[in-house]
């Protein structure tokens, strides 16, 4: 078996293939048959996991795992004590209040790279640095409960899945992971490589085309 970790840049789709021919995975990622365990926005950086696996894409991609995601998040102004303990305690959103979270302000990462196209800042509007973990997998999530609190998102970096992180790993780049890591958290469950089925029986997956 087969798991990557992946440091996506700004502006990339996580899947492989695309009819407007933006940048997808294929641009960076020339290993076979590996696919994302879970989703990453194409304007959100960081970490991506990727494997042969169909048991462990399941498990960590599934809300129903609770595998928790640590986020750096830069926002507009300069955020406040009180907006931490409200991302903490859990904010409203549209679709329910969101569980506790664990957010605490940091400096800007010492290993952050620059973000091609740099952020938009405004002038004499200072930003700020937290770093937030969170184990719901609710669309655009941190996004909206920084908005939520009144410190909206100007990049997210996500930083950490379980234990696997972005330590060593520059943009752009990809390398092998431990599985074992990965299972640890799941100790119930077992590997299974086989395909999903379908109605049809075991469906097979297309052969993948990459970008020259």
């Amino acid at each position: 078996m087969t798991t990557l970790r992946f440091n996506k840049p700004f502006d990339v789709l996580t899947q492989f293939t695309d009819h407007e021919k933006r940048q997808t995975l294929a641009d960076f990622i020339r290993v076979p048959d590996v696919y994302p365990a879970g989703r990453l926005d194409r304007d959100s950086e960081g970490l991506l996991l990727l494997t042969d696996d169909g048991a462990l894409q399941n498990r960590i991609s599934h809300p129903d795992h609770k595998l928790k995601k640590t986020y750096w998040v830069q926002v507009d102004g300069e955020i406040t004590s009180d907006a931490i303990q409200q991302l903490c305690t859990g904010v409203e959103l549209k679709d329910g209040k969101t569980k506790p979270a664990k957010a605490n302000i940091i400096a800007e990462p010492k290993s952050l790279w620059q973000r091609e196209p740099p952020i938009r800042m405004r002038a004499a509007i200072p930003t700020s640095w937290l770093q937030l973990e969170i184990s719901e997998g609710r669309n655009r999530q941190v996004r909206r409960m920084t908005a939520a609190v009144g410190f909206p998102t100007l990049r997210l970096i996500r930083y950490a899945i379980g234990p696997i992180t972005l330590d060593g790993l520059k943009l752009g780049e990809y390398d092998a992971v431990d599985e074992a890591k990965l299972w640890a958290l799941f100790p119930k469950q077992k590997s299974n490589n086989k395909p999903q089925k379908n109605k049809n029986g075991y469906s097979s997956k297309p052969r993948r085309k990459y970008n020259k």
